[in-house]
């Protein structure tokens, strides 16, 4: 089965080029990893000390960004090596400041795996989440590199478990510790005989934790705001946009609404404003405008969607009517807001919590989130008492990092 996998790789390395001659984000696929070896060569003597930590996308890289911090301070004569495999997450924290090298993980061949270690020899190594390939963690049993999986996440219907994942499962064996977000996950890595587990939590509550910490001060959404109850919609589609344009043409409560789509096209965003019928403003128009008098603010630039969301009073979160599902639910229920989402959140042990704690509402169609709107906006209790439980679900989980820093430093030192 291995070597089926190596030449389904090979495959798809040819096919990615033919594609990254029409599609621009398999263009920043192809063309970033051209650079990988000669920038490591570049930025990586032989005699350095690295630790290298692996993001499939941003939000495994948001996920490991608490871990990574605290490594960098227990190690600070260390050079900090980040990879990505998608362009989403490269393309956004390429500039990270972290890391002392940020780059793209060369697909999985054994060539390109030895290729990649010998330049960054790392001496611990992280994979966050998920992302397991093969021929990497051959290689870093074979230098008997200390490897750890950081807030994992086990299911059933994953390779490792099928009857032809046998190559997949050997792949496990490379890791010196499973640090997993939830005892199911504990419980199938037990199953294939793994006794170096322990559920240390979701470092994403960590990580959103310390979003309070900081300014999330925004003078221009202030103004906007102006004392007055505000639904920021955060990372939205158009199916998300649909309905909650409807309820925007015709509600006659005096709120406002900041929208932050996830597709921050011009096209799009111009569709979207043109079937605003409230007074509507954009982010890259707001210059010189008096602010207060728009009903609706529309964010078309990207990276300040964490901020806008300390203004919330009601937070709807994007991606719930589609595949996977919905966008990251942490970030408003740090800031105590009530939130609505989609119906596809199945996937998201957070979000399925909030709900089942009554911090967060589903909604499935037009009706039921008008439905869910109205009462919020009416009801000032409820909205408060939803949001209460929202920051206080994000305290009660928080820790993961300190359990994981524990531990590898225990296994380090």
């Amino acid at each position: 089965m291995l070597s089926l996998y190596n030449l389904i790789v090979h495959f798809a390395g040819f096919l990615l080029k033919i594609m990254a001659l029409f599609s621009p984000k398999m263009k920043l696929f192809v063309d970033g990893r051209k650079v990988v070896f000669p920038v490591l060569e570049q930025k990586i003597k032989p005699n350095d000390k690295t630790i290298w930590f692996h993001a499939a996308s941003l939000g495994e890289y948001e996920q490991g960004l608490p871990v990574i911090e605290k490594i960098k301070v227990q190690f600070p004569s260390h050079k900090i090596v980040v990879t990505f495999f998608s362009p989403s997450g490269y393309e956004v924290r390429k500039n990270n400041t972290v890391a002392d090298v940020t780059v793209y993980l060369p697909l999985d061949t054994k060539k390109n795996a030895q290729q990649f270690l010998k330049l960054v020899h790392p001496d611990l190594v992280f994979f966050i989440k998920y992302e397991y390939w093969p021929n990497y963690l051959a290689e870093l049993k074979k230098s008997n590199t200390k490897t750890y999986l950081i807030s994992g996440i086990l299911r059933k219907n994953q390779l490792f478990f099928k009857w032809y994942g046998g190559f997949y499962r050997e792949a496990l064996n490379t890791f010196t510790y499973f640090f997993v977000q939830n005892e199911t996950s504990k419980k199938l890595l037990q199953q294939l005989g793994k006794t170096n587990v322990a559920v240390s939590g979701d470092t994403r509550f960590d990580r959103v934790a310390t979003i309070l910490e900081k300014d999330n001060s925004l003078d221009f959404i202030s103004d906007f705001k102006d004392n007055t109850i505000t639904i920021v919609v955060g990372s939205s589609w158009p199916k998300d946009e649909d309905l909650l344009v409807n309820f925007i043409n015709s509600n006659t409560f005096h709120v406002k609404f900041i929208l932050a789509p996830h597709n921050i096209k011009e096209q799009q965003i111009q569709q979207l404003k043109n079937s605003i019928t409230k007074k509507t403003v954009l982010f890259s128009e707001k210059e010189g405008k008096q602010l207060a008098d728009f009903d609706v603010f529309i964010i078309d630039t990207i990276g300040i969607l964490t901020k806008i969301y300390s203004y919330a009073d009601i937070a709807y979160v994007g991606g719930g009517f589609g595949n996977p599902g919905v966008h990251n639910v942490l970030e408003p229920a740090t800031f105590g807001v009530p939130i609505l989402i989609g119906p596809n959140y199945s996937h998201f042990a957070e979000a399925i919590a909030l709900v089942n704690i009554e911090a967060c509402v589903s909604v499935a169609n037009q009706k039921e989130l008008n439905e869910a709107l109205e009462n919020l906006i009416r009801n000032d209790d409820i909205r408060r008492e939803k949001g209460h439980i929202s920051s206080t679900f994000v305290q009660m989980n928080e820790g993961a990092t300190a359990i994981i820093l524990k531990n590898i430093l225990n296994d380090y030192i």
